[in-house]
């Protein structure tokens, strides 16, 4: 039973992790990278599809994303969905093609990415203690139960709080990795 408990928490904790990286992924740092657009959604036949689904998008330099549009109808569109998005780019279309330039980012923006990177990472700190303490829970109802000791009950805490120091641990330095790709000009 708490070997169960246990497993379960540490996936959790490791999604946790991965969705943490998925975020980050998304946010810019100066070079142009596909999954910057990950998060962008087209009206598509009246529902909102991914991106990545109606089009094509490739780094076509280190400043410049190059979006092939797999329905030309949908060009406008995209590029409406692209302003609209809170990134903060212009695209430019060329026929089915729309090439979005990415501007420098100043010293004041990347302080500002800076603090929302942070964000995210306390949001996957929180929800990594929200496993934690999920799964102490579980672990207390068995010892309220007399399913397992006080000792059991005890180490079984001890390994929870060790698997939640690595996972946080982990968070720390995908953050310090960010920051530092970041600041950097």
């Amino acid at each position: 039973m708490i070997d169960a408990i246990k497993q379960d928490a540490k996936e959790r904790m490791g999604k946790s992790v991965e969705a943490l990286k998925n975020q980050l992924a998304k946010v810019r740092t100066g070079r142009a990278h596909p999954s910057l657009l990950d998060g962008i959604q087209v009206e598509y036949y009246g529902s909102n599809t991914p991106l990545r689904q109606v089009a094509n998008v490739i780094a076509e330099d280190s400043r410049t994303l190059a979006i092939t549009v797999f329905d030309k109808e949908l060009t406008q569109k995209v590029e409406k969905a692209i302003m609209m998005s809170d990134l903060g780019l212009n695209p430019m279309s060329a026929g089915t093609v729309i090439r979005v330039p990415l501007p420098p980012l100043t010293e004041e923006r990347r302080r500002d990415l800076v603090k929302i990177v942070r964000a995210e990472a306390e949001q996957g700190r929180v929800a990594i203690r929200n496993i934690r303490r999920d799964a102490n829970a579980d672990v207390k109802g068995l010892l309220k139960d007399k399913e397992i000791s006080e000792d059991d009950d005890r180490r079984a805490q001890d390994d929870i709080q060790k698997l939640t120091d690595a996972a946080v641990k982990e968070i720390d330095l995908i953050l310090e990795t960010k920051e530092k790709e970041l600041m950097e000009v």
